[in-house]
C-alpha cells in the first residue's frame, strides 16, 4: 500500500509523525487533498482541521491555527504556531477564548487591536467548527 511520510509540528512540540494514505487540511486558497508522490508544493494554510487517513483506514484529526505546508513526493510537513491534536480540544475553554475575541473586537480603539481581535474570533471559530467536526468522527 502506498503511503506518505506526515509530520505536523508546532511551536512547542512535534503532534504528529508517522505514516498515512491521505492529508486533508485547508490551504490558502481552498480545501488540500494529498495523496504519496504528490507534486512538490509550498504553501500557507488557513485555520482549521488536518485530517490524517491511517493506513488502517483510521483517522487522526489535528487543529491548526494557520502555517506552512510543505509537500514533497514522499513526506507532508505542516508547520503551525499553534497544533493541538483532535481528542485534546476543549470546548469550553475554546468558547470562553471566542467571548473573549468577540469583547476585544467590541473594544477595539485602533485598526491593530480590530486586526488582532478579528484573527483570534477566526482562529477560535475554526477551532469550534474542528471539534465539532472531531465529535462527529468519534
Amino acid at each position: 500500500m502506498n503511503t506518505i511520510h506526515v509530520d505536523v509540528v508546532s511551536a512547542e512540540e512535534s503532534i504528529f509523525s508517522g505514516e498515512a494514505r491521505f492529508v486533508a487540511l485547508p490551504g490558502e486558497a481552498g480545501e488540500l487533498g494529498i495523496y504519496p508522490r504528490h507534486t512538490p508544493l509550498i504553501t500557507r494554510i488557513k485555520p482549521g482541521s488536518v485530517r490524517i487517513e491511517m493506513p488502517d483506514g483510521s483517522e487522526e484529526f489535528v487543529f491548526v491555527a494557520g502555517g506552512i505546508l510543505e509537500v514533497q513526493p514522499n513526506c507532508v510537513t505542516v508547520l503551525s504556531d499553534t497544533a493541538i491534536r483532535g481528542k485534546d480540544l476543549d470546548d469550553e475553554k475554546a468558547q470562553k477564548a471566542k467571548a473573549a475575541a468577540e469583547e476585544a473586537l467590541k473594544n477595539a480603539k485602533s485598526e491593530l487591536d480590530l486586526a488582532k481581535a478579528q484573527s483570534e474570533l477566526a482562529v477560535m471559530a475554526a477551532q469550534i467548527a474542528a471539534l465539532r467536526k472531531f465529535r462527529q468522527k468519534r
